[in-house]
């Protein structure tokens, strides 16, 4: 097995592990969203969307990416999907949300990420359109 696909592996485990949920009381909360912006070296991008658990509760929200590192480019997602783990109330989501990545993409593209804040983790992933291609570290807020 080459080294690339043990990295490949280890990190789809990785990413199943954070997106399970970590307690038995814990609930399932589900964001549909759209996020829009642009970078050039400093990332900056807003959004919008819903939130709704399993247990009834629902709350819209704003989102906010800030960041910088090598990066450039205009982006947007119109059909954004999160999906919360660790939470047990609906007012754990909102918070700063650790995020870092490499990305590229043309045109319209697809992508998924993972980040945490705190025992909560959140898995994105969504379509979009626009162009990037860079090194990126900073927040996603939702607020």
């Amino acid at each position: 097995m080459t080294m690339g696909k043990i990295l490949g592996a280890a990190a789809l485990a990785w990413a199943g592990w954070m997106a399970s949920p970590a307690h038995a009381g814990d609930i399932e909360c589900k964001m549909n969203f759209r996020l829009a912006g642009w970078s050039v070296f400093y990332q900056t991008a807003e959004g919008s969307g819903t939130v709704r658990c399993n247990n009834g509760q629902s709350l819209n929200v704003k989102i906010r990416v800030k960041g910088g590192g090598l990066t450039f480019g205009k982006s947007e997602i119109d059909n954004g999907v999160g999906k919360f783990s660790g939470v047990s109330s609906i007012s754990e989501i909102k918070g700063h949300y650790a995020d870092a990545g490499a990305h590229a993409g043309a045109a319209k593209s697809a992508g998924a990420r993972v980040m945490t804040k705190g025992n909560v983790s959140l898995a994105l992933s969504g379509t979009g359109k626009g162009w990037d291609l860079g090194v990126a570290f900073g927040a996603f807020i939702i607020e």
